[in-house]
């Protein structure tokens, strides 16, 4: 076995033992601070994550090819979320016109208003490109940012905020408004929280995280076939 193999496997130890030891930590410290909704563990456990990272003097680039390994994990995991999906199916086959008509106009609505932001702040078309897939899960908004010439780490800091806000404001409103229907809080958390507020769905219960896969799984779809050809014709008019 070649040197540079060896040297790979122990960066990819390294880094998964990083990952998995800063996971475990930010869990016992949400339960700690009484698991509260707008500080989920995946927050805690980056930033823990970050600080380890910052103070070993270990680069970022350095990391995220050890950490490759766990990157293949996200597609599965994903995928897994249709045997919630399915056993939900009769909720959802009740609520398929409201679905149907709700949906696209979310998804052009979570990718719109962070880009035209942006836009007018004067952002340069790579923030732009890493910036449009913000609201989608993770392996899905990755290929959609390479694809349109984005950079991979800013897209991933701002899956984590758009998760971690969104978890929090729907929390929030749903408690303002006395949204007490599972469905509705679930597909809310699900279209705008992508994986960060499908965890909490399924914190609020099994139909919560059936209609929050919902959203999250058609919100990547349509994501991932409307965002490169707006793209391509955002270009081509400008």
């Amino acid at each position: 076995m070649s040197l540079a193999v060896v040297d790979h496997l122990d960066t990819s130890m390294l880094a998964i033992a990083l990952s998995i030891g800063a996971y475990l930590a930010g869990m016992a410290l949400f339960r700690r601070l009484g698991s509260p909704g707008w500080c989920p563990p995946v927050l805690l456990a980056s930033l823990l994550l970050a600080a380890t990272l910052k103070a070993a003097g270990i680069a970022y680039v350095d990391y995220r090819q050890g950490a490759q390994w766990l990157m293949l994990l996200l597609g599965p995991a994903t995928v897994a979320l249709a045997v919630p999906l399915y056993q939900q199916m009769h909720h959802i086959r009740a609520l398929w016109r409201p679905l149907l008509v709700c949906l696209p106009v979310s998804t052009v609505l979570a990718a719109c208003y962070a880009l035209l932001i942006a836009w007018a702040l004067g952002a340069p078309p790579e923030l732009l490109a890493s910036l449009a897939p913000k609201s989608v899960t993770a392996p899905i908004a990755m290929g959609i940012t390479e694809r349109l010439g984005g950079s991979v780490p800013i897209l991933m800091g701002g899956l984590l905020i758009t998760g971690v806000a969104a978890t929090a404001c729907v929390s929030l409103f749903g408690r303002l408004l006395k949204i007490t229907d599972q469905r509705l809080l679930g597909l809310a958390l699900g279209i705008n929280g992508h994986a960060i507020g499908t965890v909490r769905a399924f914190e609020l219960g099994p139909t919560a995280g059936a209609f929050a896969s919902l959203g999250m799984t058609l919100t990547g779809v349509l994501t991932a076939l409307m965002m490169p050809l707006a793209w391509r014709l955002a270009g081509m008019l400008g």
